[in-house]
């Protein structure tokens, strides 16, 4: 059964069912469970957290993991004693209690394990060593090759020396090193093996979100991504993919060539702009299209490639549309009628529901426009065409007799846009997301 809609209390009963199936009844492993739910949550690592390393990608990587260690082709690789091992390091693999971005630093997930005070007694009564959840954990950095590869073997090195279980012993060395191979694999396909190509894109562009990466880099280096897997760890992600039911094989096979495919589309796209020297046009629309249904649709099939947390007036989105507070502008594919590639949308702040913490002083007070994230159909982010929708909206904002223009963007655009003397100020920032709200004065 997969998990298309996942949610904690679904996740944390398929990894209970698998380690009582196992033969791990006692309660000390379900109490595990909570406390790291309980942690992500208090820490804003929720479901409503707007990162790849959140609560459900925690859950994701333990499910899988305990269910392709418990596969038949896993039997050489992963002993059952193994299954607390490997679900302690999966559930605390990214925990970091300091968080400032989103990509893990496994040096403060390890610090954790190794402090804290409540965890240490729950490990103790499961009989777990921690050292060796620490070196699993070492095993999870990636990209594992080079410089960062040699400093966390010598690393890992050092956990298991650290051992009364394994230290005497080279055999278990190595059978830990392995497992952390094995964990380092489930870790990276686990949430790919789990839904379709909308749920893998979306979980593309939130870590695409998180290391910063302009949109034009998602498709490219998703690619990359899988096929250093597919080619550097090969042996591993065959025996992992083996040990899953056929059903998510598919997924995650599926997954691979859907994200293949659309950078094939890219590189046709770029390479037809570039030969017909084709040109974007930022068009102010009329009343009478924002209320053709053909129009309305083309922009819901776009705004539906933003990642969900982006999708504002998701549920209202053709009033929105049609609505004459709503500004709004399309880029559009060679000429000012030419197919809709593109738009911004935006209206009075007041007519948003933004995130608690932001406490607008101009709200109520009728003079701020907010500006939605640009919506830009796959294969055309970076091709140009952004800037212009949004100096446009600007304008448009202007024109209605607004003061102020407010927005969300990473906080290295921000910073740069600040550096160039636009008349912009950070109001709100958001760590880790760095995903900041900003204010521009129009007048």
């Amino acid at each position: 059964m997969l998990l298309q809609n996942q949610d904690p209390v679904s996740l944390r009963e398929k990894i209970q069912s698998i380690m009582v199936a196992n033969g791990f009844k006692r309660e000390c492993y379900g109490k595990i469970l909570d406390y790291t739910i309980n942690l992500f949550e208090s820490k804003g690592l929720g479901i409503d957290y707007y990162g790849y390393h959140n609560i459900i990608h925690e859950l994701e990587v333990t499910y899988i993991t305990l269910l392709a260690a418990q596969g038949e082709s896993s039997h050489t690789i992963i002993k059952q004693e193994d299954l607390p091992y490997l679900f302690a390091a999966a559930l605390f693999h990214d925990y970091d209690p300091q968080k400032k971005v989103d990509k893990p630093h496994e040096e403060d997930a390890i610090k954790f394990v190794m402090t804290d005070d409540k965890l240490d007694t729950l490990l103790k009564d499961a009989n777990i060593d921690k050292n060796l959840i620490a070196a699993l954990i070492h095993r999870t950095t990636y990209p594992w090759s080079g410089e960062i590869k040699e400093k966390t073997e010598k690393k890992i090195e050092e956990c298991l020396s650290m051992s009364d279980l394994v230290q005497q012993d080279i055999a278990k060395q190595e059978h830990f090193r392995k497992m952390g191979w094995f964990l380092s694999v489930t870790d990276r396909i686990a949430g790919y093996t789990l839904g379709d190509f909308a749920k893998a894109l979306e979980m593309a562009q939130k870590n695409a979100h998180a290391l910063a990466w302009h949109p034009y880099y998602i498709v490219r280096r998703s690619v990359a991504y899988f096929e250093d897997l597919l080619n550097n760890d090969a042996e591993m992600c065959q025996s992992v993919l083996r040990a899953l039911p056929r059903e998510m094989r598919k997924h995650f096979t599926d997954n691979v060539l859907s994200f293949m495919k659309l950078r094939e589309q890219e590189i046709q796209i770029e390479g037809s702009l570039v030969y017909d020297n084709t040109k974007f046009f930022a068009v102010i629309e009329p009343a009478s299209t924002r209320q053709e249904p053909e129009f309305i649709h083309t922009l819901a099939e776009i705004h539906k490639q933003l990642p969900q947390p982006l999708q504002f007036k998701k549920d209202d989105f053709v009033e929105s549309v049609m609505s004459k507070d709503t500004i709004l502008n399309t880029l559009r594919l060679g000429s000012d009628n030419g197919p809709v590639i593109g738009f911004t949308k935006g209206g009075p702040l007041e007519t948003y529901r933004l995130r608690p913490e932001i406490n607008d002083v101009n709200l109520g007070k009728n003079n701020t426009a907010f500006m939605e994230p640009l919506a830009i159909r796959m294969g055309y982010w970076g091709q140009r065409g952004g800037r212009e929708m949004r100096l446009l909206f600007n304008m448009q904002a202007q024109s209605k007799g607004y003061k102020y223009l407010t927005s969300f963007a990473l906080r290295d655009v921000i910073a740069s846009r600040i550096e160039r003397k636009e008349p912009i100020e950070f109001v709100r920032q958001f760590d880790p997301e760095r995903w900041d709200y900003y204010r521009i004065a129009l007048q």
